[in-house]
């Protein structure tokens, strides 16, 4: 059996906030792996995304192998392991709205959005996770979320004008 971890470099590069959350967070269950996904919640709130040095932070702080918190990082799409623009675009594509069109919609959405590898548009402003596999609304499908907000019986087009009037009305914010 592996060592624990117990003591970090990267966890000395958490606030003390993230800490005292994460430590929050270990104490209201009765295993420390069950605190993993509010933990990483704690510190992507703190940094918008979770860098590898986070994911060995939070595994010192519960006290669990580094690579067991990267799985679960790396199992569920609402984490990024990359620095996402401001807002979060996530095209549904199971099957109702496989079904529907998503696919076409999630194509039409990067093209007009020119993303780079790691699915952000040049200026910041969006990044799209184009592999999330259900979000709850198979009645209104196809459907996207932006920032947890949802939008269903989308066609392309009508994808694409939602995203620009984001962009427009964040130019107007400015």
């Amino acid at each position: 059996m592996a060592d624990l971890p117990t003591s970090s470099k990267s966890a000395e590069m958490l606030d003390t906030a993230t800490i005292r959350r994460i430590a929050d967070m270990k104490g209201k269950y009765p295993e420390a792996r069950s605190a993993v996904l509010p933990s990483l919640w704690a510190v992507q709130d703190k940094l918008g995304y979770l860098p590898t040095w986070s994911l060995e932070a939070v595994a010192s702080q519960l006290g669990l192998l580094p690579s067991d918190v990267e799985a679960v990082s790396s199992f569920y799409s609402m984490y990024f392991n990359h620095r996402p623009g401001r807002h979060i675009v996530q095209v549904c594509l199971n099957v109702s709205c496989g079904l529907r069109g998503a696919d076409e919609l999630l194509e039409q959405l990067r093209e007009s959005l020119e993303l780079d590898d790691e699915g952000n548009t040049p200026d910041g402003s969006f990044t799209i996770e184009g592999t999330v596999e259900c979000l709850g609304a198979c009645g209104g499908a196809p459907m996207l979320q932006v920032d947890r907000y949802s939008y269903v019986d989308l066609t392309p087009e009508t994808a694409v004008e939602l995203v620009q009037g984001i962009r427009a009305e964040d130019g107007r914010r400015r």
